[in-house]
């Protein structure tokens, strides 16, 4: 999931000239304003200025050409500042949302994933949330996803980052300034890791646990969606299966609410259904959003694509599989390279 475009309507209220939006001399003379000790009426301008160039895609190609610039947008948003600080981390999260610009944004700063992690778990930091979508936007992509995870990894050995981030999830009270709903996709964009899944499956750690009552979290379909996604996710690891369905997780009945509705059902089908769906309100509301839905059931499978673990694949098909798949890898590290981005 992406975070909102949040400045995409600025452009036109602030009056930018489209000559302006084309020119690359003209947006770099923006970066002395932007720097951290620069006066802070010019600093405020720069900042609202730069997050009205975000709105549009011509605008993001300009500012990811400009290194310094990223760098000091960077520095400016993790800084312990008032509103530019906020103009600064919006922008973060538009450029952030645009993939063709990620490289251009870990190559201005190889420890944006680090610093925006450190400012989302502040409880006291009010720009959170922005940070958070931040680090949502970028973690869409599997290269800076691993990015982040070996960022995540390197600094807690313990995996305490990722026990601090799933608290901060669940815990709504933990920043007051910032409610956090983008760890829930974030958390969901890191599950694609080997590494994360099996934090979150581990018996003795009980996280899964602490993620299933969000999947009714009422307030947020982003936090509600982000829940859902990283559960999709730790059920692909099918030898926790059993585990997942057994006593101690009971994970059956939190994915099957959320699709109950106010249907009224014989007393011979309500034995059939587990306790936790028998006699729900008749005001029981299905899940609204149409994504999430999908997530939790899917489409119907074929006859014998059941249990994809185990459909046999023609040789043929395997043959070509693996021949993308090395032909992408070949072209994800030319790219790398080409860009100046740091291996993952």
């Amino acid at each position: 999931m992406r975070g909102p475009v949040v400045g995409s309507g600025l452009s036109g209220e602030r009056g930018l000239p489209e000559q302006e939006a084309g020119a690359d001399s003209e947006v770099a003379e923006l970066l002395p304003f932007l720097v951290l000790g620069a006066r802070a009426d010019l600093q405020t301008a720069a900042a609202q200025h730069v997050l009205a160039l975000t709105g549009a895609g011509s605008g993001r190609m300009l500012l990811a050409g400009q290194p310094a610039l990223l760098r000091a947008l960077v520095d400016l948003a993790v800084a312990p500042a008032p509103a530019p600080s906020r103009d600064a981390s919006r922008a973060l999260v538009n450029l952030a949302a645009d993939p063709g610009v990620h490289w251009q944004l870990l190559a201005a700063d190889p420890e944006l994933p680090a610093r925006l992690l450190r400012c989302v778990l502040d409880p006291q930091w009010p720009w959170a949330e922005e940070a958070a979508a931040v680090l949502a936007n970028l973690s869409r992509e599997p290269a800076p996803c691993a990015a982040l995870m070996e960022k995540l990894m390197a600094a807690e050995p313990e995996r305490l980052g990722l026990e601090r981030l799933v608290n901060a999830l669940c815990v709504p009270s933990y920043n007051a300034a910032a409610p956090l709903h983008y760890l829930g996709p974030l958390l969901s964009n890191l599950s694609q890791q080997a590494e994360v899944r099996a934090f979150l499956l581990d018996p003795d750690r009980c996280v899964v646990q602490r993620l299933l009552p969000l999947t009714q979290y009422t307030d947020s379909s982003v936090r509600r969606g982000g829940v859902v996604g990283t559960l999709r996710n730790c059920c692909f690891e099918h030898r926790h299966h059993q585990w997942l369905l057994g006593a101690q997780v009971d994970i059956l009945p939190f994915l099957l609410l959320p699709l109950a509705g106010p249907e009224e059902f014989s007393e011979e089908e309500m034995d059939q259904l587990p306790v936790d769906l028998q006699y729900l309100s008749p005001d029981k509301q299905r899940e609204p959003d149409a994504d999430i839905r999908k997530m939790l059931i899917g489409d119907e499978p074929e006859a014998g694509m059941e249990n994809l673990l185990e459909v046999q694949v023609p040789e043929d098909v395997e043959r070509q599989l693996q021949e993308l798949d090395q032909q992408e890898q070949q072209e994800l590290a030319q790219e790398l390279r080409g860009k100046g981005a740091p291996q993952t």
